[in-house]
């Protein structure tokens, strides 16, 4: 029985060594493939340009406003990578706390976002601009948040740049048309 496992039930099949002499050469032949139907040269033509245009619209050129986002939402995956040891601290005195709450209510939204832009989800640009904006918030905090007044406005300008770079980016028509899957 072990012997048999994995065996076919064809390996003991005994095959013709000899060809058989009474078939006829008509009986021998390979029969020819049918021949394809007339098609009129205009609609040739046609099929083979909506052929050749469908690839082209699927693998169209990332636009630079999807671009900026991924980069930012790198720096946001970043931030985040670089504060978990200050949340783990946190959990370590409290098991739930608001801050570990918000950052991984963050994190998930960030990858989540993230992967729906990759598969080119309609969804994705409503997401991107809800991530996006973030970046108002930050305009007035990092104007706050240093105690040298130079260094308040240098990162509100670039807080405020940021937000107008995202926001024009992920507006235009042509991530629209890039993010077209249902």
């Amino acid at each position: 029985m072990l012997g048999q496992l994995g065996r076919s039930p064809w390996h003991n099949r005994q095959v013709p060594t000899e060809p058989d002499v009474t078939a006829t050469p008509d009986e021998l032949a390979v029969p020819e493939a049918p021949a394809a139907p007339a098609v009129p040269a205009a609609a040739d033509a046609s099929a083979a340009r909506d052929a050749s245009a469908a690839p082209e619209r699927s693998r169209g050129r990332m636009p630079n406003g999807l671009r900026i986002f991924l980069v930012y939402a790198g720096a946001i995956l970043t931030v985040i990578g670089l504060s978990l040891r200050f949340v783990i601290d946190l959990a370590v005195s409290a098991s739930v706390s608001l801050v570990g709450v918000v950052v991984m209510v963050l994190l998930a939204y960030t990858i989540f976002t993230v992967t729906v832009v990759l598969q080119r989800k309609q969804v994705a640009r409503g997401l991107a601009l809800g991530l996006a904006s973030l970046t108002i918030p930050a305009i007035p905090l990092g104007y706050v948040s240093f105690p040298a007044p130079s260094a308040g406005i240098a990162a509100a300008l670039f807080a405020a740049a940021l937000a107008i770079t995202l926001f024009r980016g992920l507006l235009r028509p042509d991530v629209r048309a890039y993010l077209d899957q249902p």
